[in-house]
């Protein structure tokens, strides 16, 4: 069951690509940008991370931050996050636990039996954890709607 806009977004920890625990308390207080993606090192996914990092000066002035989330394990997201220069964090939900709360999970992912992968997520919180913003995609071939974002975020 994914998240709906006015609710609060459930805490969570979730190791980082350093493997340290990383709470959702870690960066309430400024808007954030919670992003689950299915895989690292996939096309859309590679094509949706690096369109969050070339935003984020335009985030930064808007008191906003990114965090991305994925099933991969914390040694993937580094390698994911050095190679495309990503300057947010990844957190791994290797046990699919937050992806289930949040967004949701897509079953057989690229077409692997049994494979569980986040399904494509966003959601704007507020600087309290509000959910502002939230689009889940049952294609995981579809990128969010940037524009839609960017205008969810000013509005707060």
């Amino acid at each position: 069951m994914a998240l709906h806009v006015g609710q609060q977004a459930p805490e969570f920890t979730l190791p980082d690509t350093e493997k340290k625990p990383r709470s959702l308390g870690d960066f309430l207080g400024k808007k954030t940008i919670l992003v689950f993606f299915p895989g690292a090192f996939t096309g859309v996914c590679t094509k949706e991370m690096c369109a969050f990092r070339d935003s984020l000066a335009a985030f930064n002035t808007m008191q906003a931050q990114v965090v991305g989330v994925s099933v991969d394990g914390p040694w993937v997201g580094k390698a994911f996050a050095q190679i495309n220069q990503l300057g947010f964090p990844l957190l791994s939900d290797y046990r699919r636990t937050v992806s289930r709360q949040y967004g949701g999970i897509q079953q057989d992912f690229s077409g692997m039996k049994d494979y569980e992968a986040s399904k494509r997520a966003v959601f704007v919180l507020d600087s309290g954890g509000i959910v502002r913003y939230a689009w889940v995609s049952e294609n995981p071939g579809v990128e969010p709607n940037y524009e839609e974002i960017r205008s969810a975020l000013s509005a707060l």
